[in-house]
């Protein structure tokens, strides 16, 4: 049946191998059960409800990558974009979570048209690759300003705005022992080095009696309290039309630059042979709108499922193997609420400094490229929201373009998100 279905022999690989994939991959990106929720919970969301529909929203979408796809690709809530829900959408421009997810849920139903139709084809190849990089960087920083915040080793200062925190205390102290044990481990090649960071701090936590120790196994939790509660009209409200834009944006350059990435290295591209990316990409966003449903935050592709391919990984059995475990980690909510800010602090701000290679992709050497992707990516944590560092590098880059004489240069996309973004500033005031 297994052969069947995922066409193993065909791909060269076996039941043993893809299931060793499935774990691997599942070990590299399992800290997200524990890093969605102390993110998304800051908004207000029940802690317990955003787990559940974390490992609901992961196992569905790889699943639907598993048999639509037949890719070796996991899916789960995204970082960066639940980090921009949190603290962007509600906490600062001060929006409902319910109403944050109806725009995920809207911006879900956009990626699926874009999809079905080919325009997220000609959005891609219209947007420049310099921005493209910019944008995965700063989400990086940004993700680091609120990794380094929430461990308190970064906090206010009025003189400065912003200054260095009291390392003495114990918070800090387990959060910078974190990321050196998760960037230790991870040179080493030793499988799930985030994982095993964010519960080694969890540990001494407990140890140190600065966090409480609820349990490991039990029963999963009730999703009611986030399940099919958002607020789609509430989600058209004219503030949010920018916020929409933003996460379809972020969901098309993220998840297809994922999937292309990881198919190729899985040799599932190759020129002139028919692929299964149409389908990869509809499973991507179909997951988006399902996991809006169930209370979460974008689901995309992880990255990390680059490991899996490492191992061996080839088909949707991975893809299914890595569903299995996240509904297994369903029984591990006490674990996952027994986890503090400052031991998801470190698997962050490791994240975010994985984000930062793609700062190399930049072409520096042009300057017209360079100044727009530098403005992208220091405006994302100096502002605090993603929405405003994808806005001034659109308009940055088509303006600095148009007055070098360069505007034959410009794609039509990046000339109408450009527009879209003009107009938000001009007529809806944050």
């Amino acid at each position: 049946m297994l052969e069947r279905l995922f066409k193993l022999s065909e791909h060269g690989t076996s039941v043993r191998t893809e299931l060793i994939a499935g774990v691997t991959t599942f070990l590299t990106m399992s800290y997200i059960i524990f890093v969605n929720p102390d993110i998304l919970s800051t908004t207000g969301m029940d802690r317990n409800a955003v787990f559940v529909a974390t490992c609901l929203a992961a196992a569905l979408g790889s699943i639907v990558m598993g048999f639509v796809a037949n890719w070796p690709i996991g899916m789960a809530p995204g970082m960066g974009l639940n980090a921009f829900f949190a603290f962007t959408v509600v906490a600062a421009l001060g929006f409902t979570w319910q109403q944050a997810l109806g725009a995920v849920f809207i911006s879900g139903c956009i990626f699926v048209l874009l999809t079905v139709t080919g325009v997220r084809s000609w959005l891609i190849a219209g947007i420049p690759h310099s921005l493209r990089s910019a944008i995965a960087a700063g989400i990086g920083l940004f993700l680091a300003i609120i990794a380094l915040k929430s461990a308190g080793i970064v906090v206010a200062n009025k003189a400065t705005l912003v200054g260095l925190g009291d390392l003495k205390q114990t918070g800090p102290l387990l959060a910078i022992f974190g990321f050196f044990v998760i960037a230790v481990l991870d040179a080493l090649k030793v499988r799930g080095s985030i994982l095993i960071g964010i519960l080694a701090v969890t540990v001494l936590s407990w140890i140190f009696g600065v966090s409480q120790f609820h349990g490991i196994v039990s029963a999963p939790p009730s999703i009611m309290p986030t399940f099919l509660q958002l607020d789609i009209v509430g989600a058209l409200h004219g503030g949010l039309v920018h916020i929409i834009l933003v996460f379809v944006l972020v969901e098309v350059f993220d998840a297809t630059g994922t999937l292309i990435g990881i198919a190729k290295r899985a040799n599932l591209i190759q020129e002139g042979k028919p692929n299964r990316l149409s389908r990869a990409l509809l499973a991507d966003s179909a997951a988006i709108v399902a996991g809006s449903l169930m209370g979460t935050s974008s689901t995309t592709a992880f990255v990390e499922s680059a490991s899996g391919v490492q191992a061996g990984g080839r088909t949707g059995l991975t893809a299914i193997t890595i569903a299995a475990l996240f509904i297994a980690a369903l029984f591990f909510s006490p674990l996952a609420a027994s986890v503090p800010a400052y031991a998801t602090a470190p698997a962050l701000l490791y994240v975010a400094g994985l984000m930062m290679r793609e700062l190399t992709e930049i072409e520096w050497d042009d300057l017209t490229e360079a100044a727009p992707a530098a403005i992208t990516a220091l405006a994302m944590p100096f502002t605090y929201s993603i929405a405003n560092g994808l806005a001034f590098g659109f308009i940055t880059y088509v303006a600095v373009k148009v007055f070098t004489g360069r505007w034959s240069m410009l794609h039509p996309a990046t000339q109408i998100v450009a527009a879209l973004f003009v107009v938000r500033f001009a007529f809806f005031a944050d």
